[in-house]
């Protein structure tokens, strides 16, 4: 019986991903023309959505648990492919996992120092830097259209230059709006924190 279950297992195709890094995002299931078979053990862990994709366009999500991929739990898939009386061969669809986690503790700084005019002590130059987090949202199909695109290892140090810059751009608007005299930055540190 045990080797009945053990060469059962060898056609049941299990698609999982544990991640052993900490700065990957998106990570494209490795599969041989992107074949996978019916009855298909999807495995989703907490942290993660699956995200299937067919002929280049999103077909179904999965949020955490173990899912059987056949026609009851693909709706989009099915549609899509005209499966209405359920399906014995092999699809092709890509499975893209993505991290939801908070990604945390990225650094800013700014490269030149930020020109400002102090009322005390006229022209001056500041520098700054802090840290931020951030995270793909519940529905990752934005993510993944607008930025990752079709990438199969997106991490985090493809999005944080751009990301830098925003915040740069951000704090530099505000500092010079905010009129807060250098001295007084110190105060207002949870003021810029917050903006």
């Amino acid at each position: 019986m045990g080797l009945f279950n053990k060469l059962r297992n060898e056609f049941i195709d299990i698609i999982e991903w544990t991640d052993n890094t900490s700065d990957t995002m998106i990570w494209r299931f490795p599969r041989y023309q992107s074949e996978i078979k019916n009855g298909a053990q999807l495995t989703v862990r907490e942290s993660q959505i699956a995200v299937l994709v067919n002929e280049g366009k999103f077909a179904d999500i999965y949020k955490p648990g173990r899912h059987v991929l056949n026609t009851e739990n693909m709706p989009i898939l099915t549609t899509l492919m005209g499966w209405k009386y359920g399906f014995n061969s092999p699809f092709k669809v890509d499975v893209y996992f993505v991290n939801t986690k908070q990604f945390l503790n990225i650094r800013w700084g700014t490269q030149n120092p930020i020109m400002m005019r102090d009322p005390e002590f006229g022209p001056i130059r500041m520098r700054a830097f802090g840290s931020y987090c951030f995270r793909v949202n519940e529905d990752p199909t934005k993510f993944i259209l607008n930025v990752a695109g079709t990438d199969g290892n997106f991490t985090t140090e493809s999005i944080t230059e751009q990301l830098r810059n925003f915040v740069i751009t951000k704090f530099t608007d505000h500092l010079a709006e905010s009129k807060i005299a250098a001295l007084d930055m110190a105060a207002n540190l949870n003021e810029f924190s917050l903006a």
